[in-house]
């Protein structure tokens, strides 16, 4: 069953010209359509500037899309700032990057995990603070964690804290953006383990958003991969990551470092991202892709279901 629906997402941004060059509009995502569904995880990955963030903002109501539709529940996405859409930011959560920049550091940890009960108004505040700290021990921080400051915590203690910050709520919908890149490797485990926990106790359904290819792997059912703005391979995580189809996933792939000989040739991304305000005619990636066609560069190919590789955006995967 889906809980969070999006249908031909389109976000511009005008960009102002200077005085030798005319204004530009940029696509940071550009018709994007992707499905969340109840209890999984979603992994969103691909390079930086590939419109991740901007797609997950349009997903909670953050951003209006320039066109296209968001629906929770087959219900359209309320207006941001609206009153029905502060009613619904309850039951969608934001993790972020920087723990220490989502906390207050003038506040105790348990009243940083209590006010969102407040802000939301969600009919548990008479019992916050008994909410808030079994929050945070579901999440194995316990009393003597209750009244530090942010600056006495960690870096992992500070990222246990935001995800019981973000589960008080009861959420059905978390977003976590690149939650554990800030990280030291023993300590991403760690919140890993935590936040995998967690969705077994709640339900919740989350988008993960990583370049980490190797982290999405631990946490994701389903990955989709982005490309200048648009989907350009999703499937079933083990599928996706052991029979890449896609030349872009297959260089992401290929770039993780392995320990030992690789089995498999190394493909190397050649040249830069092309500039999102000129993108290239045809397929998006194929300045960088060496296995490249005529038609790779005059046709546009679509997102697709392809038979044994799941939606796949290329002209070489499926055809003769």
């Amino acid at each position: 069953m889906s809980i969070l629906h999006a249908t031909h997402l389109v976000r511009s941004y005008h960009v102002r010209g200077g005085v030798f060059r005319a204004g530009s509009a940029i696509k940071a995502v550009d018709g994007v359509s992707l499905t969340l569904q109840a209890n999984r995880t979603l992994g969103l990955v691909g390079e930086s500037g590939s419109g991740k963030t901007t797609l997950a903002r349009l997903l909670l109501g953050l951003e209006r899309p320039t066109s296209g539709e968001v629906r929770f529940k087959d219900t359209p996405m309320p207006k941001p700032d609206s009153a029905a859409w502060r009613a619904l930011r309850a039951k969608m959560q934001l993790v972020y990057q920087n723990p220490r920049a989502a906390l207050d550091p003038r506040v105790s940890i348990v009243d940083s995990v209590r006010e969102p009960l407040l802000v939301h108004d969600t009919g548990f505040v008479g019992d916050g603070p008994l909410r808030a700290t079994a929050a945070l021990e579901s999440v194995g921080l316990g009393l003597e964690f209750y009244t530090k400051r942010p600056h006495e915590l960690s870096g992992g203690q500070l990222q246990r804290a935001v995800l019981a910050r973000a589960f008080v709520t009861l959420p059905e919908i978390l977003v976590c953006d690149e939650p554990v890149s800030a990280l030291d490797p023993s300590i991403q485990a760690q919140v890993i383990a935590t936040l995998i926990e967690q969705q077994k106790r709640s339900h919740v359904s989350i988008l993960f958003i990583s370049h980490d290819l190797r982290v999405v792997r631990q946490v994701a059912d389903e990955v989709a991969v982005m490309y200048l703005g648009r989907i350009v391979e999703q499937g079933p995580t083990e599928r996706v990551l052991h029979a890449p189809r896609h030349p872009y996933t297959q260089a992401l792939i290929a770039a993780v470092p392995v320990i030992g000989p690789r089995h498999t040739p190394r493909i190397l991304l050649a040249g830069e991202t092309p500039d999102p305000a000129n993108p290239p005619q045809g397929c998006p990636f194929h300045p960088r892709c060496v296995q490249a066609q005529d038609r790779c560069r005059t046709d546009r190919p679509a997102l697709r279901d392809v038979a044994g590789a799941g939606l796949v955006a290329c002209h070489l995967v499926g055809h003769s």
